[in-house]
């Protein structure tokens, strides 16, 4: 019996750190990539160079692999039935997709679930924001239902009228009430075909301009009642939707207890850690549940993991910095993405599992941001990070 082989719809760098896992698995890795020199591209062998957009090109794609999965969310619904159709593995599949494709399904969804969502209402003029934002209050938030991602397609709205230009171009938007919370939390799940499941800690994580800048797992001071209720709740949502591979939920912890923010069907930023701090990454993980093998145990090894990313800055030189940082602390993880340095880009992400949470934070946030260049003290001490 041949191995099987994963085609991945993406040559990001979500793909890029599926790669290790496929090979370890001994899985075929194949990858359709947007550009010859995306981060996927680089550390593949099997790669075909072509849009995603294109049936054809996913037809021909998936004819060459047993089965498919992503890198992003952004593959065209009608696409993925299609494959479905025509006979072709696709994890996840478009019904359970589209609730991490469109804003305003997931929702519905949430509310259908039973799962604390904000007030929220589909809006398509300024007269109906004017309407929701009478009876919640601004200022509020304002969402493009698709495509958004990293702060964009995201708006914080004072008055209906200044989403008037957003109306005359995306049209239909979500609306949401602006949630009071006092941090963000994440968790990840995974899921096969076959319904296994398997959670990870959840995690607190912390924003720069919209993009998730660093996560701590397990998130610090979280009560034990209210882990236990995330959990059950994000294997009910997996379950409901039929997620086959990973999922994040992200959140808002309030002082109610949280409110759900966003869905994503695929390994996510919130879960790098698990790289380095858990007994099985959620890239193996993915791979091994699309794939319907047994799942790994998502346990952490150490009692704190930090995350911080990388993110471009001034700096185009990142490989003397990242040598700096490899001898300065040897024992954080570096993973760097092959790509070109441009302002506020994800360019890679530093693990550092620790005894403490504070500690493991510090380090992998001095690691991150000194080699982007916006931490210029090479030698810190332990005691100044804290």
């Amino acid at each position: 019996m041949t191995f099987p082989r994963i085609g991945v719809i993406g040559g990001g760098q979500l793909a890029r750190m599926m790669a290790p896992a496929a090979e370890a698995l001994g899985v075929g890795f194949h990858v359709l990539s947007e550009a010859p020199d995306a981060p996927a591209a680089q550390v593949s062998s099997q790669v075909v160079v072509g849009d995603y957009h294109d049936y054809p090109t996913l037809e021909a794609f998936a004819s060459t692999v047993d089965v498919i999965t992503f890198d992003h969310e952004h593959v065209p619904t009608e696409h993925l039935e299609a494959l479905m159709a025509a006979g072709h593995a696709v994890h996840p599949g478009p019904a359970a997709l589209v609730h991490a494709q469109d804003k305003l399904v997931m929702r519905a969804k949430m509310d259908e679930l039973g799962l604390p969502n904000p007030a929220w209402a589909e809006v398509s003029s300024v007269a109906d924001l004017e309407e929701f934002g009478s009876r919640i209050g601004f200022p509020l938030i304002l969402k493009t239902p698709r495509g958004g991602y990293d702060g964009h397609g995201v708006r914080v709205i004072h008055a209906a009228a200044e989403a008037a230009d957003w109306f005359a171009e995306a049209g239909t938007l979500l609306a949401e009430q602006k949630v009071d919370f006092t941090r963000e939390l994440s968790v990840m799940v995974g899921r096969s075909p076959s319904g296994q499941t398997a959670v990870w800690p959840v995690v607190a994580t912390y924003q720069q301009d919209g993009i998730c800048k660093e996560a701590v797992a397990p998130a610090p001071g979280i009560s034990a009642e209210l882990a236990t209720t995330i959990t059950a709740d994000v294997l009910k949502v997996a379950g409901a939707l039929g997620v086959t591979g990973v999922m994040a939920m992200e959140m808002f912890e309030t002082a109610e207890g949280y409110i759900v923010n966003e869905l994503a069907m695929r390994p996510h930023n919130t879960g790098h850690w698990t790289q380095d701090g858990s007994v099985t990454s959620q890239f193996e993980q993915h791979l091994r549940a699309v794939l319907d093998l047994p799942l790994g145990d998502p346990a952490p090894i150490a009692p704190a993991c930090a995350m911080a990313n990388v993110l471009g800055a001034d700096r185009d030189d990142l490989y003397h910095a990242y040598l700096h940082v490899m001898a300065h602390d040897p024992a954080a993880k570096v993973h760097m993405y092959g790509k070109s340095v441009r302002p506020g880009r994800k360019l890679g992400h530093v693990n550092v599992c620790s005894e403490s949470a504070a500690d493991a934070v510090a380090r992998a946030r001095h690691a991150a941001d000194f080699i982007a260049g916006v931490d210029t003290n090479p030698h810190p001490d332990r005691k100044d990070l804290a």
